[in-house]
């Protein structure tokens, strides 16, 4: 009894980071992900992506959205979940992330948009605690309704300062190249 009372003491030590409010849905194999829907900029269909070479294994490249050149992260990858082939469904959540006080603008591969739902503060629960062998600083806590149990992500922690930087560096001298 009493590990069962230490361990809802921990529980309820831990913070809640996610804000209620709206989320956008999407799938990543059988697991459902969510992000605060202010961070989404837009959602497109899969489209070509430009490889670039010397990336991480989980950077898909980089996409030209109205003139603006983009890093594209698989999310697949980046969870070190397994490699699927891209489907009808598969689409890029293109995310306004802050970085050092600045807005960059990155591209997120899911393998589909489910819906926007709106999570009061009553279906927030604080992120599951793994120790320190797991890292899950990108998770600020777990939606539950009814029906799902939905991981909330921190769209600004995705990637690294160091790793958006060195993309948006990569796809700017691409870009220039492309121009010359």
């Amino acid at each position: 009894m009493a590990t069962t009372s230490a361990a809802a003491n921990r529980d309820q030590q831990r913070i809640i980071l996610a804000k209620p409010g709206k989320y956008l849905t999407f799938k990543l194999g059988d697991e459902l992900y969510a992000v605060d829907i202010l961070k989404v900029q837009e959602i497109i269909g899969m489209q070509s992506v430009i490889r670039i070479p010397k990336t991480p294994h989980y950077v898909r490249g980089m996409i030209n959205l109205r003139d603006r050149v983009i890093p594209v992260i698989d999310l697949r990858l980046k969870f070190d979940m397994e490699h699927k082939e891209d489907t009808r469904r598969t689409c890029i959540i293109v995310l306004q992330v802050n970085v050092n006080a600045r807005q960059v603008i990155i591209g997120a591969v899911v393998d589909e948009v489910s819906e926007v739902i709106d999570l009061s503060q009553d279906e927030l629960q604080p992120a599951p605690s793994f120790g320190s062998a797991l890292d899950t600083h990108m998770i600020i806590g777990i939606g539950r309704t009814k029906e799902k149990v939905i991981m909330l992500l921190d769209a600004d922690t995705l990637l690294s300062t160091e790793e958006i930087f060195s993309l948006k560096e990569v796809a700017r001298q691409a870009a220039a190249q492309a121009q010359d």
